[in-house]
């Protein structure tokens, strides 16, 4: 036999002791409505008219706390009058994003009442589990923080094409709206090769495999000439500067390529794999990471990780990571090795022997970098 309303206890003594003073039972009364409302079989139109009247009466006294439960048990079920609706998004704030995001059927009436403050409804509406393909790309070509993030953690609609681009695109300058992509378990390794930086260790293992498989279906030129030779004599001299110039001409990459990488904490990672992709042998990386910068020599840590990094990422992998992570490809000199002379500045009259007459490349290394053979 169905239930319905009707067959609900009586609630008149609980709606006169709601009229006596300093003792408010409306939340009481309207979450017991709620949960029979939802929870009953059948629903006569007498039913849902007397539900339509308590709750519009009752949702704009409760408190918020009260309401918010209400809304997320309302907003999805489909028999929930529109009124009530548009009553509790009328209420603002997460009430009403509740309301827009879970809204079994978003109508005229809902939205009318949600933008009564004028509020912004794009992440409620981000948040939605029905959006078209064209509300979907609409959405993503706002480029609005909040819409961008509730759509990276809406895993109820499919991120592809065009709208992931974009996402992934602004998840480069943005570590909390990256975090949110690399947690969809709807995208491969390859589409979050960008976020490669942000990315967890067992995470990053994924997209370099991926990475490295597709790489080696196409032919990697060689390595620039004397690369290890540049490189190790401008970070034997702490030149910075220098040293970033002509990584960037070796690989042919804009001058402030590292400089495209928010997190300070992680340019030393792209670096790394600057100098994989430059074709540097491990002892030369190694001392690269013991002279150029002393804060990273100090941390025994910090180079075993880089080490680490240089070690399990193959050549070719490192040119695709770091064209997908700066969005710009990987294209080296191919010049004459005379080419490389400017770099000596400002020591530019020194002959190309000098540059190779550095300090030994073989200092004493961490323990824990020795021990990786």
């Amino acid at each position: 036999m169905s239930s319905s309303l009707d067959d609900a206890p009586d609630l008149s003594g609980l709606i006169e002791l709601a009229r006596v003073e300093h003792l408010d039972l409306k939340p009481v009364i309207l979450r017991v409505q709620t949960d029979l409302f939802v929870s009953t079989e059948t629903r006569d139109p007498r039913t849902v008219a007397a539900f339509e009247a308590l709750a519009g009466g009752l949702i704009p006294t409760v408190d918020d706390a009260t309401a918010e439960t209400v809304a997320r048990k309302l907003a999805p079920f489909p028999g929930t009058p529109s009124s009530v609706l548009a009553r509790l998004a009328a209420r603002g704030g997460a009430i009403r994003d509740i309301v827009i995001a879970q809204a079994a059927v978003l109508n005229a009436e809902i939205l009318d009442a949600a933008v009564a403050d004028r509020a912004d409804l794009g992440p409620a509406i981000a948040a939605r589990p029905d959006l078209s393909r064209h509300v979907l790309a609409d959405l993503a070509t706002r480029a609005v923080p909040g819409i961008d993030k509730a759509l990276a953690a809406n895993t109820r609609v499919a991120l592809q094409g065009e709208v992931l681009r974009r996402l992934v695109d602004r998840a480069r300058q943005d570590a909390d709206l990256a975090a949110e992509i690399l947690q969809r378990p709807d995208l491969s390794p390859a589409d979050l090769a960008p976020l490669f930086l942000f990315a967890s260790p067992e995470v990053r293992e994924e997209i370099a495999s991926a990475v490295a498989s597709t790489a080696a279906l196409r032919p990697c030129p060689p390595a620039p000439r004397e690369a290890g030779a540049i490189l190790t004599g401008f970070s034997g001299r702490r030149d910075i500067a220098g040293f970033v110039g002509a990584l960037s001409d070796l690989l042919g990459l804009p001058k402030g390529f590292l400089a495209s990488v928010p997190d300070p904490s992680r340019r030393y990672e792209l670096l790394t794999l600057a100098l994989r992709a430059a074709g540097l042998h491990e002892e030369e990386a190694v001392y690269v990471f013991l002279t150029l910068n002393e804060s990273v020599a100090r941390s025994v840590d910090r180079v075993y990780d880089l080490v680490r990094l240089f070690r399990t990422t193959g050549r070719p992998a490192a040119r695709d990571l770091i064209a997908a992570i700066i969005d710009a490809p990987v294209a080296e000199r191919t010049g004459a090795a005379e080419a490389h002379q400017a770099y000596h500045a400002p020591d530019a009259a020194r002959s190309r022997s000098a540059a190779v007459e550095r300090p030994s490349i073989r200092p004493v290394l961490p323990s824990r970098v020795r021990k990786q053979s």
